[in-house]
């Protein structure tokens, strides 16, 4: 009961708001691109408690995205949420729930919540540079093994006879490209002419991917090629070794790497500091000798190189699922 009223509380407040931003709008016409006041005035007062401008931009880090884009649309709104806010919380102290069990409890929890983020924040912040960045990027770019990609044409069909019957017109000179558009039941790709973009032997079905890469460049696929979307003909108009991804590109990837290779040394070291005890679930101790219960399975590294989006699976579509 108490967390449905919890919500409910909550939902009040923000359902509240743009229905006070629209009556303030109604009431008067602010300028079209407000602007903020100099310094930190007093916006109200609540029972002689000074609520500053700052208190308002604060309280509306809890709002969705949206709204913060318009703090200074929202100003009037958002003072009257705040006042809100402060009433239930005056409320609240009057009633001396800041000794409750229950709320020590909650805000001991933030608290540390708080403290959690606040040291590792601390920790990465010089740690996880753009000097750090750029060196994984460098070492990855050293590492990194060249991988061939091709750009493929395909026609796919729904038995071999019409998979031979096309590379006959194929071999008396007929338009790959036509044919594909007209004939093949991928019709994403034939929409498309059958181009299926670059893409590397990982990206395909086995068979699809080792006709294809067996193929030169401007070369079509003289047998069918079974799969088990259907019978494919293709056709290779590219071969290339694949880029790499640009710094820019590898960022949030690396960022990531770092942080989880950060942490996990971070804890490590925390771990080999302290004196820690386990016992098993029912709070028995733990025998000596007994097998350790299983770690929780470990995220691998994420790769430095962006994976290729995944088209959604249709049964037309050669790639992997």
């Amino acid at each position: 009961m108490t967390k449905t009223l919890r919500r409910l509380a909550a939902t009040l407040c923000l359902v509240a708001l743009p229905a006070l931003a629209m009556a303030q709008t109604t009431a008067a016409t602010p300028p079209a691109s407000p602007v903020p006041p100099a310094g930190d005035p007093v916006v109200a007062k609540v029972n002689g408690k000074e609520l500053h401008r700052s208190d308002v931009v604060e309280s509306a880090r809890s709002l969705p995205e949206p709204y913060q884009q318009q703090i200074e649309q929202l100003f009037p709104a958002l003072i009257e949420r705040l006042i809100d806010l402060n009433l239930l919380a005056a409320e609240g102290r009057r009633q001396n729930l800041q000794n409750d069990p229950a709320v020590k409890a909650q805000v001991a929890n933030f608290e540390d919540q708080q403290i959690r983020e606040a040291v590792l924040d601390r920790y990465l912040k010089s740690k996880v540079s753009d000097e750090a960045i750029k060196a994984r990027y460098q070492k990855f770019l050293k590492e990194m093994t060249p991988v061939m990609e091709v750009r493929a044409r395909h026609i796919l069909v729904d038995s071999e006879d019409k998979a031979n019957e096309i590379i006959k017109e194929l071999d008396g000179g007929a338009d790959f490209t036509d044919i594909a558009s007209k004939k093949s039941i991928d019709t994403k790709a034939a929409a498309k002419g059958g181009d299926l973009g670059y893409f590397t032997a990982e990206d395909m079905v086995p068979e699809f991917a080792e006709a294809a890469f067996a193929l030169d460049k401007g070369q079509y696929t003289k047998k069918p090629v079974k799969t088990r979307f259907g019978w494919h003909i293709i056709k290779v108009e590219d071969k290339r070794e694949k880029k790499p991804p640009t710094l820019e590109e590898a960022r949030s990837q690396i960022e990531s790497e770092l942080t989880q290779e950060l942490v996990g040394a971070y804890l490590a070291d925390l771990r080999g500091k302290a004196t820690i005890e386990k016992f098993n679930p029912d709070g028995s101790p733990i025998k000596p000798g007994a097998p350790a219960a299983p770690a929780a399975p470990a995220s691998p590294p994420a790769a430095a190189t962006p994976a290729k989006p995944a088209d959604p699976a249709k049964p037309a579509d050669p790639a992997k699922p």
